[in-house]
């Protein structure tokens, strides 16, 4: 039995076997705890089934104006070159910033493109297409001066005139079918508002309002082309689906997926309607099965699913989006919701990002991958690995194990122990064994934890400075480096030892201002 000891949160290895570990750091003062082990037998010639890599091929990212900057396209190729990315979904492409949509002093439409085709051509400059979410209202054809409260401070006023609103839709998708092409514009999506169940959508009552907002937006698209993609409701909380898709089914309005978020903290009153308290490992899957269930169920069962939002945290929390906690969960999340979506959208792909206002510090809990400062968090390192996982998934007798196969053959396996963040939890040791292998093989094995692939440490050893210096800056980057592989010979078993994630003090930080409501 080949033994292997590691200190980290995040893991993998390739040739004939790959071996993905994640899992958290053993402290000086964890020592004496007592791992309780499991057994793992992997039948390397079990029974299989397909395994789209759903969870890595849409990211979310800052508002449509925040596209135009060098650090935000920084990032995405960053993001692009160790994922699947193809699409994008921001907020605001109908904001002040990008100046789309404006009236002349005799109150008639005009339209600016300038801002727009800057935006999508950056994109598709970097082989990422929008998933476009039409939002939020123009100022000028907003029935009200209501805003959110975001920094830039959208406007979600019904429109003052439902013709013009069609007529927005129209005039905007006939313009990129004929800058792109209908061939280009059709592999797009295009998703109507953003959470109108929350404080995103004035209208009143609010369902109502806002499946009106959507029937004339969709059939404003159709009118371009039948080939466009829309759906929607984009709902906060896995909230309104049902109803969403029961009405579009009744008033023959055209619906080509079904959109909704959901993220860790969320609250089981929230998403189910229940008192009970659902775990942050759970909220996700359950809310996932939730909706595939509700489609089953629909007058259009076969709608693909779209998660456009999910994260382990709509707050900002250090110790869950900047850590090394990341890895188990987002592993835990992508095996449980096999089978059950098209698309998980990760909120969000960089920390280019001003929802709550200009960041203040570099690890504040923000969502992105990429933290201030082109700066890989652990959670980037995590998706990297993850993405080497095959699209061939192999039966498991554990349920904190992803067994896959590549296309030439190797074995990618991913292993973890979930902790809370914050919670000592157990340490465990796994016995890997191999049954149908034999010979000799080795493991590649990557790590990413605390200490490796994870700037976070790094950050708090140097004081925590707020505005990093260039020199600081570079340090930091280099710690977030994924590190080189270890390389071992399999002789047919691994003992793999996994200890929980420490508890940390003041986890949260000097944040961003806290947001008065959940702010996607």
């Amino acid at each position: 039995m080949k033994k292997f000891h590691f200190q980290t949160t995040l893991t993998i290895g390739f040739t004939v076997l790959a071996l993905l570990c994640a899992r958290q750091q053993i402290l000086p003062d964890q020592s004496n705890l007592v791992p309780h082990a499991e057994d793992i037998t992997i039948d390397t010639q079990a029974a299989s089934h397909p395994f789209p890599h759903y969870w890595e091929q849409m990211f979310g990212s800052g508002h449509a104006g925040l596209s135009l900057r060098q650090g935000y396209r920084q990032d995405l190729k960053a993001v692009k070159r160790v994922t699947d990315f193809r699409y994008v979904r921001f907020h605001g492409i109908f904001d002040r910033d990008v100046g789309l949509y404006n009236e002349n002093k005799q109150g008639q439409p005009e339209y600016n493109f300038t801002n727009i085709d800057q935006i999508y051509d950056g994109l598709l400059a970097n082989g990422i297409r929008p998933f476009v979410e039409l939002s939020f209202m123009p100022q000028p054809l907003a029935s009200t001066p209501q805003q959110q409260e975001f920094f830039y401070h959208p406007y979600i006023a019904p429109p003052k005139d439902w013709t013009r609103w069609g007529d927005l839709i129209r005039t905007f998708a006939q313009h990129l079918v004929a800058r792109y092409g209908i061939d280009e514009v059709s592999q797009w999506y295009f998703e109507v508002w953003n959470e109108p169940n929350i404080g995103f959508w004035a209208g009143n009552p609010k369902q109502a309002t806002y499946f009106h907002l959507y029937d004339v937006a969709a059939r404003a698209l159709k009118s371009v082309s039948p080939r466009l993609r829309v759906g929607g409701p984009a709902s906060a909380q896995a909230a309104w689906t049902g109803a969403f898709i029961k009405h579009c089914a009744d008033a023959n309005v055209p619906v080509d997926f079904v959109s909704t978020h959901v993220y860790g903290d969320d609250t089981a009153e929230d998403v189910f309607g229940t008192h009970q308290k659902t775990a942050r490992r759970d909220m996700v899957v359950l809310a996932v099965k939730k909706i595939h269930d509700e489609v089953q169920a629909s007058p259009i069962p076969n709608l693909p699913i779209i998660f456009s939002e999910y994260n382990a945290s709509y707050s900002n929390i250090r110790n869950v989006t900047d850590s090394a906690f990341m890895g188990p969960w987002l592993a835990e999340t992508i095996s449980r919701c096999d089978g059950l979506v098209h698309l998980l959208s990760y909120w969000a792909f960089s920390d280019v990002f001003e929802e709550q206002g200009v960041a203040t510090t570099p690890f504040y809990g923000g969502f992105g991958l990429v933290a201030t400062g082109h700066i890989q968090k652990a959670a980037y390192n995590d998706f990297a690995l993850l993405h080497r996982l095959g699209n061939e998934r192999l039966t498991e007798s554990s349920d904190s194990v992803i067994v896959t196969r590549r296309a030439d053959g190797t074995l990618a396996i991913a292993l973890w122990n979930y902790a809370p963040p914050g919670d000592g939890g157990t340490a465990r040791t796994y016995k890997l064994s191999f049954e149908r292998l034999s010979g000799d093989h080795r493991a590649i094995i990557w790590t990413v934890d605390r200490n490796h692939g994870s700037p976070l440490g790094t950050w708090e050893g140097m004081g925590e400075p707020d505005f990093p210096s260039p020199a600081q800056q570079q340090i930091l980057r280099q710690a977030g480096q994924l590190p080189p592989p270890a390389i071992e010979t399999i002789p047919g078993e691994i003992s793999v030892g996994i200890a929980p994630l420490p508890e940390r003090r003041n986890p949260s930080g000097p944040a961003q201002p806290a947001p008065k409501t959940r702010p996607h």
